[in-house]
């Protein structure tokens, strides 16, 4: 039950960068199995602030075998960043690396 960032970009960690998978906008995908892409953070009560600049966010699950492994999750300082072209380059993204979840590598 938590969701943890393993990476990050921008001038410091996320203000969560830890927390429960039925918190924030992250949990959305989680439940539905599908992609979240708000256009103004700040307009939704489930936005846990990850960085001050934020104003839009999507998250795409990345799924294997019928199980979530994990998220893509991008912020962007802008509002409505994310168009239908970048969310199914985002899922496109998620397969891939969905290819590589639960790989060993000896």
């Amino acid at each position: 039950g938590l969701v943890s960032n393993i990476a990050w970009s921008g001038a410091g960690p996320p203000e969560f960068p830890t927390f429960p998978t039925t918190k924030g906008l992250t949990s959305r995908a989680i439940a539905s199995g599908k992609t979240v892409n708000v256009g103004d953070v700040s307009a939704d009560a489930d936005y846990l602030t990850a960085l001050a600049t934020t104003r839009s966010e999507i998250i795409v699950p990345v799924v294997r075998g019928g199980r979530i492994v994990g998220t893509v999750d991008v912020e962007s300082a802008l509002p409505d960043a994310f168009d239908v072209a970048m969310q199914r380059k985002l899922e496109e993204c998620a397969s891939v690396l969905a290819e590589f979840c639960g790989v060993r590598r000896s």
